[in-house]
Formats: C-alpha cells, sequence, structure tokens
C-alpha cells in the first residue's frame, strides 16, 4: 500500500483493507522506505506499508507483493515510540554508517515493528531499523 510521505495513512488504509478481507494472521509489519530524506523532496518521499505473509497465502485485492532484495544489512533497534524514529534513523545514518566503515548500497531501508501500539505501552514498542550496505 504506497503513499508519497505518508506512512501512517498507508498502515491505516491496509488495516482496513486486511481487517475487511484476510482470514489468516499476517505476520510482521514493515515500512519500506525508497528515498533518501536528506536529498528527496518532501512531497516526493515514497514508501510503503507491508505486512509479511506466508508464502501460499493469497493476498486480498488491492495488494501488492514486493519482496525486499537480499544481501547485506545493517541492523539497529530501537524501543520507544514511533515518534522518536526519526531521531533514530539520524543517529543510524548520520552517526553510525559513517563510522561504520560500511557504504549505503542502493535499494530500500526498511523497519521491522516487532509489537503495535494496540498491545504495547508507547515506551516499550520495538522496532528494527535496517540499511543495504554494500
Amino acid at each position: 500500500m504506497r503513499l508519497i510521505n505518508q506512512i501512517p495513512n498507508a498502515f491505516a488504509k491496509l488495516g482496513e483493507l486486511v481487517n475487511a478481507t484476510v482470514r489468516e494472521k499476517p505476520g510482521d509489519m514493515l515500512a519500506i522506505y525508497y528515498d533518501d530524506p536528506e536529498t528527496t523532496p518532501a512531497n516526493e518521499l515514497k514508501s510503503d506499508a507491508a505486512l509479511v505473509f506466508d508464502e501460499a497465502a493469497n493476498l486480498p485485492a488491492g495488494l501488492n507483493e514486493h519482496r525486499i532484495p537480499g544481501g547485506r544489512y545493517a541492523r539497529t533497534t530501537h524501543i520507544g515510540p514511533y515518534e522518536q524514529l526519526g531521531d533514530a534513523w539520524a543517529r543510524f545514518m548520520g552517526e553510525w554508517l559513517p563510522s561504520s566503515g560500511n557504504r549505503l548500497a542502493d535499494g530500500p531501508s526498511y523497519e521491522i515493528y516487532r509489537n503495535t501500539p494496540m498491545d504495547t505501552p508507547k515506551e516499550k514498542l520495538h522496532t528494527d531499523l535496517y540499511i543495504p550496505l554494500v
């Protein structure tokens, strides 16, 4: 479910669609980011709200299959409110990446939400952030 620079709205639409049509429970929720917010104008940023389904699952109308490319990724974990994810990304990309000796590869970055605000206090939300590496 793609919306430009509106990932919360994309997740809301995805949730409505899945709740109305999907019988089997999907796995993890992901946000997939295709553009660098440092070099792409805000109104042109592209992202996808995504769910992990079993390979044999039939996707409902309105959902498209997308596979994140394999390869080398770096991961960091953020524990806390989603409102602080921007700061976590800034530290990951602006501090860790330059000091690590690694280089960013072409390809999407993404977040995996290991729990949700529906059943977890904001300060205990667990989000893994991934960036592709050369």
